[in-house]
């Protein structure tokens, strides 16, 4: 059993990660406040404040680090980039610095959305980044942060989708929502992304701990597909209306940041280290459905304050 910090417990990966491995492993989350039913201990921080982070870890001693804490909001990040650049690059440079000293495993994660979208095909991750937004380019700044600062941390580019606290984090609980509502709704024919259930996301983290992987590696679904498919996937799993997804282009959208059309990351280099292939859509969609029907949302929900 290894004591593990997790930052951004809250979120969508966080929550659903600390979920995953509390009952194997020692776990410690960091929350700034919305956390107060929550199973594990809860240890409040402002991460922001980096000269807060050495001692921290002092505190809890951890194995391993799961860094899931940044400014995730592609939108917001627009908005205050002095703020994205704090979250998303100088703390994640802090932990990797402070994690080689104290001799800790550090797991960063970082996006699929460093890449442009210009490529034909699966990106890998020796292609070469080009982000198209403060957001984006904060995380590739992080990658590079953490390498140098902790050559031995692994780095982990996601994409992955599940029930969150506040039920609106994620792009299946948006279809999900406004399907369920009999709203309509557009999804983009032209944004393609490799989407992975978030427990799946969890559980591998944990394996690529376990054996001591270093390095960059593509932690995403192994198929890609476009936004538009996800959301009639979603549908015809709940048995809800898929023709209340209407097809659209992303250049009609009124997103504030600019996107990438192809997100497809290749996840040979990280299936050929673990020796098995990741977890196919399919089986993640049925996990998703099926904790949907055994209340998994509701425990999720229960943890945070009223």
């Amino acid at each position: 059993m290894a004591r593990i910090l997790i930052t951004g417990a809250s979120g969508l990966l966080g929550i659903n990660l600390a979920n995953e491995v509390m009952g194997q492993h020692d776990i410690v989350c960091v929350d700034r406040s919305k956390l107060v039913n929550a199973p594990f201990q809860i240890v409040q921080e402002d991460l922001s404040d980096l000269a807060s982070i050495p001692a921290l870890l002092d505190a809890v001693r951890p194995a391993w680090l799961i860094n899931c804490a940044a400014l995730a909001d592609i939108d917001v990040c627009e908005d205050y980039p002095e703020r994205a650049k704090t979250l998303n690059t100088a703390m994640p440079a802090e932990f990797a610095k402070a994690c080689k000293k104290r001799g800790i495993s550090m797991a960063h994660i970082s996006t699929d959305a460093v890449f442009d979208g210009q490529k034909d095909g699966f990106y890998t991750e020796q292609d070469i980044p080009n982000p198209l937004n403060v957001y984006a380019k904060t995380k590739l700044e992080s990658e590079q942060a953490v390498a140098a600062e902790n050559p031995s941390a692994i780095i982990a580019r996601v994409n992955f989708y599940g029930w969150s606290l506040s039920g609106r984090r994620s792009l299946a609980e948006f279809f999900y929502n406004n399907l369920s509502e009999q709203k309509s709704m557009s999804g983009f024919t032209d944004a393609i992304f490799c989407p992975m259930l978030v427990n799946h996301t969890a559980r591998t983290l944990i394996q690529m701990l376990t054996r001591g992987l270093t390095g960059l590696y593509h932690l995403v679904g192994p198929h890609s597909m476009s936004k538009y498919q996800f959301g009639v996937e979603i549908a015809r799993k709940f048995g809800l209306r898929e023709g209340g997804i209407s097809p659209r282009s992303i250049h009609t959208s009124n997103l504030t940041a600019k996107r990438s059309h192809n997100l497809s990351l290749s996840t040979q280099k990280l299936s050929a280290v673990l020796g098995e292939s990741l977890p196919e859509f399919s089986t993640g969609l049925d996990e998703f459905y099926q904790q949907f029907q055994q209340g998994y949302p509701q425990k999720i929900r229960s943890y945070q304050q009223a």
